[in-house]
């Protein structure tokens, strides 16, 4: 098609050229009369692609892209074929799928490029099964895929369930002689390895004729993708054993799996690579993410990028070390670097508020993002929900959530967890049968942190439902979920429906036998506690501190001295594992309980952290069960010293005089007592009176539960 007259030479150059105001130089060019053409409006394209104001699918890009198509249209550019593709592409990279596959239906012919562009595209957006069915709809309108199709097809079937299909569209290339191609052999590795088949992509790897930088890359990327830190490593010695020169991207594939810093960073400095923005700022998340911050620190000084990445990853360390301070004061250097933080920077900080001190912190980073407009990201609503839910301020928490235009499913997990951990489970419990109503369908945490709930306030019955939910839905019980159900089941006094969820699960994790263990061990019944502990271990699993937890709270309640030694040392020697306060207050209530108390204070002396009030007051425990008079004098002492207004000890000390005929002294210890605010009496019963309302009518469980 030609047009009436040609633009101008000069501003086409200058409309290549000039990235930054490529819409800005078409005005021009349209102001000074000139007629644009297909090359003129591919040329716009093509500016606006590589211009940063068009790097998001903001609202003013998609006008923006909005007024090209409309030109393009007014002038009857629409014709070429070239040039709707090119608009598709740009859609596409903006983000803006649903524009592209329309503007691609429109199309009155279609080469193999334009499929191409939408099959990329929806990859690239992360849209897998988008790109295989436009796939088979170009399979259908006889459409020979190329060399590029399947390149831009394989990222869409890195994915576990996706492997067979990816195997399909292997076939495809074999059968159209593809498979010989470098490029269509790196991303058939590539593919292999996210399906976690390391196989396929070794064999894939060995039989390769010609191989380059980016074919090792490929490799070094597959095994430090799947954890083999030494294989990669042998991988990068063989690479250079061929006398190729590594790039980029393999200096980033090795600080990709964790590897020593020191030697990589040396490496990195010798080969020059400290020129490069995406190593220098991959070598700072590393440092940063190994603990190493204020290394992290030093070398973003050194080699300054001004790179939000690097930062984030900065403050990300900080707060996770606990070093709430100096993650604001880098928060705050993105700012004098005019960088503007995001939500993923914002959301850093709150992470690291624990401390009730730092509370005030959180409030005013509420604020700043209630000024800036990021609340309205999901991360940083959901952020500041659990910092509000971990400070117990259950009515901050409820205010912003219900302040919220858009609640997804992340945000009623978020605002449901947090009233169950702040002990608020009827809030909670409430929370759920609003969001069903509102149409949002619950997943395995909901249904956990409602479980959690359950077990707070002995509601069997919702929790009972709760399981009617899950097989009505055939919601997979395994993991937390089934953790959960083990546990809610097992402090509800239901320890036959617990083991029935249990053998359920085909391959239980370790959380679950755990849960199951501290069921057993909850009841009395130390011998099938027992038996778990050699059944986990027999399936390869490696029990934790939790584990121990529950097989030494067996021997405990069943005075198994010897057995609960021998887990001990075996804990601490053979699994090297710390104990926390909890396991020394096991340990130390079954010697104390056994009469050894020489033994049990040895425990303590030898203590690697300082023993809390729950260490000593299992040893005061066991002294009223001994009748040690005077070791429980000396205890109480300790204990009145460490927490004085805890009435349980007193009570002890109270029951220890009783029990030896001293009651002058019972009278002073319960005159003691009351001037704290405390008798001793006082007790709390719990009664379910409630049900969901949108489950009354099936509390009943499924009899195949």
């Amino acid at each position: 098609m030609k047009l009436a007259s040609k633009p101008n030479l000069s501003l086409f150059h200058s409309l290549f050229h000039d990235a930054r105001h490529p819409l800005v130089t078409f005005r021009q060019l349209l102001e000074a009369n000139a007629n644009p053409d297909d090359v003129t409006f591919s040329l716009v394209i093509k500016a606006c692609l590589s211009s940063s104001s068009f790097s998001s699918a903001s609202s003013s890009s998609r006008f923006q892209l909005n007024q090209i198509q409309t030109q393009l249209l007014r002038r009857g550019v629409d014709q070429f074929l070239y040039v709707n593709t090119a608009l598709i592409d740009f859609y596409m990279k903006l983000g803006i799928t649903s524009h592209a596959h329309q503007l691609f239906e429109d199309m009155a012919f279609r080469d193999i490029v334009s499929w191409n562009v939408l099959i990329c595209g929806y990859s690239q957006n992360g849209h897998p099964y988008n790109a295989l069915q436009v796939f088979v709809h170009m399979l259908r309108e006889s459409f020979r895929p190329n060399q590029t199709t399947i390149v831009s097809l394989l990222p869409s079937c890195g994915h576990r369930e996706l492997i067979l299909q990816g195997r399909l569209v292997h076939g495809f290339g074999i059968k159209a002689g593809l498979c010989w191609d470098p490029q269509l052999s790196n991303a058939l590795i590539s593919m292999y390895a996210k399906c976690e088949d390391l196989e396929a992509s070794q064999f894939l790897f060995d039989e390769m004729v010609e191989r380059n930088v980016v074919s090792w890359n490929t490799m070094i990327g597959a095994y430090g993708q799947n954890g083999f830190l030494d294989k990669a490593m042998l991988c990068f010695k063989e690479l250079l054993k061929e006398g190729l020169q590594p790039s980029h991207v393999t200096v980033m594939n090795l600080m990709a799996v964790n590897v020593v810093l020191e030697p990589v960073h040396c490496y990195i400095v010798k080969c020059g690579f400290t020129s490069d923005d995406s190593v220098v700022t991959s070598l700072v998340c590393l440092y940063a993410k190994q603990g190493f911050t204020d290394m992290a620190k030093s070398l973003y000084r050194y080699y300054p990028t001004k790179e939000l990445i690097s930062l984030t990853a900065i403050i990300s360390s900080y707060s996770e070390n606990g070093d709430v301070e100096s993650a604001v004061e880098c928060f705050t250097q993105t700012l004098q670097l005019d960088i503007k933080p995001d939500a993923v920077s914002l959301i850093s900080v709150l992470h690291g508020i624990t401390c009730p001190s730092h509370f005030a912190i959180g409030c005013a980073f509420h604020g700043y993002g209630l000024k800036n407009g990021l609340i309205t990201d999901c991360l940083v609503s959901n952020g500041l929900l659990t910092m509000y839910s971990r400070f117990d301020d259950i009515e901050a928490a409820l205010s912003l959530f219900l302040d919220m235009n858009e609640k997804p499913l992340s945000t009623w997990n978020s605002v449901i967890s947090g009233c169950v951990q702040a002990g608020e489970s009827s809030d909670a419990i409430e929370l759920f049968y609003q969001m069903n109503t509102s149409g949002v369908k619950p997943d395995g945490i909901t249904i956990a942190s409602l479980l959690s709930g359950c077990c707070q306030l002995g509601y069997l019955r919702i929790g009972e439902t709760l399981h009617g939910y899950i097989l009505r839905n055939n919601m997979k019980v395994e993991d937390f979920t089934g953790t959960a159900l083990i546990d809610m089941y097992s402090k509800c006094g239901r320890l036959d429906y617990a083991e029935k969820v249990f053998y359920s699960i085909d391959d239980p994790c370790l959380a679950t036998w755990n849960s199951i263990i501290s069921g057993y061990s909850l009841y009395g019944l130390e011998h099938k506690a027992f038996s778990c502990f050699s059944k986990l271990q027999e399936k390869g699993l490696e029990p934790d501190k939790i584990t121990f937890l529950g097989v030494l709270a067996a021997c405990t309640h069943g005075g198994f001295v010897y057995e609960g030694t021998e887990y001990f040392h075996i804990m601490t020697k053979e699994y090297e594992l710390m104990p926390g306060l909890q396991h020394y207050a096991c340990i130390v209530g079954l010697l104390g309980r056994a009469g050894l108390f020489k033994e049990a204070i040895d425990i303590i002396k030898n203590m690697e952290i300082r023993p809390d009030s729950a260490v000593w007051g299992t040893l005061l425990s066991a002294c009223c069960i001994q009748q040690e008079v005077k070791l429980g004098e000396c205890l109480a002492k300790k204990l009145f010293l460490l927490n004085h207004k805890n009435s349980g000890f007193y009570v002890l000390m109270s029951n220890i005089y009783a029990i030896v005929g001293r009651w002058d002294d019972v009278a002073r210890v319960r005159g003691m007592m009351r001037d704290i605010g405390g008798d001793g009496c006082s007790g709390v019963s719990v009664i379910e009176v409630t049900s969901l309302k949108d489950m009354n009518k099936s509390s009943e469980v499924d009899s195949n539960r």
